[in-house]
């Protein structure tokens, strides 16, 4: 039975998971500077310790990443 249901279900998790990390990663907060963006140093001053919502965003979006591979692979097998 879940044979059957998957294929179905597999394109809509898919384009419901894929959303819900695009989001996730544009939601994270920018650190680098521009100097940063062309391959610069800007120091040390960018690493810091994440907490509340910025470490939940940031786990959110590795599960997501995983989930969304998981998917994709579920979706070549079946």
């Amino acid at each position: 039975m879940l044979r059957s249901l998957l294929p179905s279900i597999l394109p809509a998790a898919q384009i419901i998971v894929g959303a819900l990390l695009i989001a996730a990663v544009l939601f994270q907060p920018s650190t680098a500077g521009i100097g940063g963006t062309f391959g610069g140093s800007d120091g040390m001053q960018n690493f810091r310790t994440k907490r509340g919502f910025e470490k939940f965003l940031f786990i959110a979006t590795i599960v997501l990443g995983v989930l969304f591979a998981t998917l994709c692979v579920l979706a070549v097998i079946f």
